[in-house]
């Protein structure tokens, strides 16, 4: 029996072979998706000519950082320009010096919201292409992640066709006002047809007073005697 025990209990990993295992998957699983940079939901923007755009990007790392090096490229009909580009000593600290290297740049960011967000000034057609946020980090022995943000450069913003919305609204709004009236009839209806039958009840209790004053009453008036 003893012997039987003994089997089955080394069959049975131990508290700590169990804690190891989970320990290492929960940080397999944070590696495999370490540095992420972002663009946002919505990684686009249609702009009018000679206005000021946000080119937005954020990173996060479930490790933290080190000497976390990002820099902005544009795509330039496939040569990569370098907009601008820095290093991040660590977590919640501001890069140093950012390195603008194109004219109408300007880094907005901040290490407290993991933002490294750029702005461009006076956008001209030329503009208009595929930004790319690209970032680094040592920490996690140079693991790298990028995203895109396209920018599209108009002469002016294009009006939204509202007919349809409207005339929606409007059948919508018919329908209401419709239903409030047939409502109102009907209750006004009901009124009218409740006064009528009372006024009726009254006209039936008078009209039968009247007929039995008319007729008279049995034992209303006394009958003389016959002498």
């Amino acid at each position: 029996m003893e012997t039987q025990s003994r089997g089955r209990l080394r069959g049975v990993p131990s508290e700590r072979t169990v804690f190891s295992l989970l320990l290492t998957l929960i940080i397999g699983m944070c590696c495999v998706h370490a540095l992420e940079m972002s663009t946002g939901k919505i990684p686009f923007l249609e702009a009018v000519n000679g206005s000021t755009v946000l080119l937005p990007c954020t990173y996060a790392s479930c490790i933290g950082i080190t000497n976390l090096y990002f820099k902005w490229e544009f795509n330039d009909n496939g040569t990569m320009r370098k907009m601008a580009d820095s290093v991040i000593p660590t977590d919640n600290v501001e890069p140093n010096k950012v390195n603008i290297c194109r004219e109408r740049v300007e880094y907005v960011g901040s290490s407290k919201g993991n933002n490294i967000s750029i702005l461009l000034w006076n956008i001209t057609f030329e503009d208009a292409g595929v930004y790319t946020c690209f970032g680094k980090n040592p920490k996690e022995k140079g693991k790298n992640h990028s995203a895109i943000f396209t920018l599209y450069v108009v002469d002016e913003l294009r009006k939204v066709d509202n007919t349809l919305t409207i005339i929606i609204a409007s059948c919508v709004g018919g329908f209401i006002a419709l239903l409030m009236a047939f409502m109102l009839l009907k209750n006004l209806t009901l009124f009218v047809l409740a006064k009528i039958e009372e006024k009726n009840k009254e006209c039936l209790v008078t009209s039968s007073g009247i007929d039995n004053t008319e007729n008279g009453l049995s034992g209303s008036k006394s009958t003389p005697k016959k002498a």
